[in-house]
């Protein structure tokens, strides 16, 4: 079973920056897209950025601009750059693969951004 592990959430100021990453526990495993999603509560779970097999990104209409989803070259993380972070960008960030035609989530990381 494909287990992710999501890490680099915290406290930022305005303005600041976070890089947040995402790796199988269980070694390599093949997935034909990675990337992220946000929620906050009372909203549903919505789109950041998502990294297709063939490196074809697709990112939200708020992030566009600030947010770029990269992975590593052995295709075993997933990566999410967050620039010029604003207080409506607070929210648990989700890691989120697409393997064998299943959906596979990671447990979440907060972000929250306040002076």
């Amino acid at each position: 079973q494909v287990q992710l592990v999501e890490s680099g959430g915290g406290l930022v100021q305005p303005g600041g920056s976070l890089r947040l990453s995402c790796t199988s526990s269980g070694g390599f495993v093949a997935a034909a897209a990675m990337g992220w999603y946000r929620q906050v509560p009372g909203k549903s779970r919505e789109l950041v950025a998502t990294i297709a097999g063939g490196g074809t990104t697709n990112y939200g209409d708020s992030v566009k601009g600030r947010f770029t989803v990269s992975r590593d070259k052995f295709l075993k993380t997933v990566y999410l750059k967050m620039d010029s972070l604003q207080p409506e960008d607070t929210a648990v960030y989700y890691c989120w693969w697409r393997v064998a035609s299943r959906d596979v989530w990671g447990q979440g990381t907060q972000v929250t951004v306040s002076s």
